[in-house]
């Protein structure tokens, strides 16, 4: 009973100091952008119909999934091409991207460089040729007759840059409500105290976590005082727990109610804070589990996840792009955990950067789903490509067929 119960304060500890504080600020930053911009970045993409794809790609590549559900309306308005949203799903890094950031930062730098270039590519060549994107999107029409009649670039039996969407209803757009779907006398104001004492965590949690890189990544002793270790611990769990409290009850009372949603703008700076804390909680909530989901299988099980992925071989790759095929950021949020313990090669790592599509895909998936499903297909083949490539071609020679490259 004592082990689970330090397993579990020290991913509490863990997750929060060593992800979600570095989670915030970058969530703050690119919120700040939009704030500061007043939603001119949303301009300079739908003006620059050439560089579509490749700012799309760019915003995929931001960690987290709100600058890839930046695009998925404006395809939806027909402002984008098809090329762009295939090109902004498979650079998405998502927020798996947190863990491996903090956890493999040399890992990152390569697996989001090559899901970048290959997403790109992509992308351009579906613009460009097509890549039999109208067989693809009949085919998937054949499957699922209920889903919407466009998807994909084929329009009127043609391939064009810039598709045109007639739906029905006013163009759906990725701006929506902001404020509190809930008011309480009590915990209104406990959730506004509960938000800005997370940002006190978050500072002295990103503080120790950079001391913690320029040293190395050393074992830190579970424990309470005011050196190091006592603080690493102490703000770790104190913001594990603000965080739970601000996913579970305060998002309501101080947040948006809903997370993992993008928006053009914010009212305030405080808005824009509100908002990065409440989007950081949701990562910090799949990072814990992920952490006890791998810690306790290795406790109670006794199961050596590496030994276990090395006998898969060519396999894992594609078992990685495979588990990029769900949406959602958990599933690959567990994946990035299990690779920066050691479990699982750069290949699969790489190849699961290219398949995930993170949130990003539900806003199309709600609209458009045969656009969804075909976007998917084609984030699939080069994440499968990519991935045995460099498991047999490139991992030998340049040591990314180990595991636990890059790992701190």
């Amino acid at each position: 009973m004592n082990e689970l119960l330090t397993v579990l304060l020290a991913s509490l500890r863990d997750g929060y100091v060593q992800v979600s504080a570095f989670v915030a600020v970058t969530v703050l930053a690119f919120g700040l952008v939009q704030y500061r911009t007043d939603g001119a970045l949303i301009s300079a993409i739908e003006d620059n119909e050439r560089l579509q794809v490749l700012f799309g790609g760019l915003l995929g590549l931001t960690p987290g999934c709100g600058g890839a559900i930046v695009i998925m309306p404006l395809y939806l308005r027909g402002t984008v091409s098809f090329g762009t949203v295939v090109a902004t799903l498979g650079a998405t890094a998502g927020d798996s991207a947190f863990v491996i950031l903090a956890l493999a930062p040399e890992a990152a730098l390569y697996a989001y460089a090559v899901a970048f270039a290959a997403s790109v590519a992509t992308g351009y060549l579906v613009d460009s040729v097509g890549l039999g994107v109208s067989r693809v999107d009949a085919a998937v029409a054949r499957l699922s007759p209920a889903a919407r009649p466009d998807g994909g670039t084929a329009v009127n039996g043609g391939v064009t840059p810039n598709p045109a969407h007639d739906y029905c209803g006013p163009a759906p757009t990725h701006a929506h409500e902001a404020g509190p779907d809930r008011r309480s006398r009590v915990l209104t104001p406990l959730s506004h105290l509960a938000h800005v004492t997370w940002w006190g965590t978050a500072i002295a949690g990103l503080g120790l976590g950079m001391l913690y890189l320029l040293r190395g990544g050393p074992e830190v002793t579970l424990t309470l005082g005011i050196g190091f270790d006592g603080l690493f611990t102490v703000v770790g769990i104190a913001g594990a727990v603000l965080s739970l409290y601000l996913y579970l009850i305060g998002r309501h009372y101080v947040g948006e109610g809903e997370i993992a949603r993008a928006r053009d703008s914010f009212r305030s700076t405080y808005d824009t804070l509100t908002h990065a804390a409440m989007e950081t909680s949701f990562v910090t909530v799949w990072v814990l589990v992920a952490f006890l989901v791998y810690e306790y299988a290795v406790l109670l099980t006794g199961v050596n996840v590496a030994t276990f992925a090395a006998t898969a071989g060519i396999l894992a790759p594609i078992g990685g792009a495979a588990v990029g095929l769900i949406p959602g950021c958990g599933p690959q949020i567990l994946l990035a955990s299990v690779y920066a313990e050691g479990g699982l090669p750069f290949s699969a790592l790489t190849a699961n950067a290219i398949a995930q599509d993170g949130d990003a895909l539900f806003p199309l998936l709600a609209v458009d789903a045969r656009a969804a499903v075909v976007a998917t297909i084609y984030n699939f083949l080069p994440a499968v490509v990519v991935g045995v490539a460099l498991d047999l071609l490139w991992g030998p020679v340049f040591g990314m067929a180990e595991f636990g490259f890059g790992v701190l």
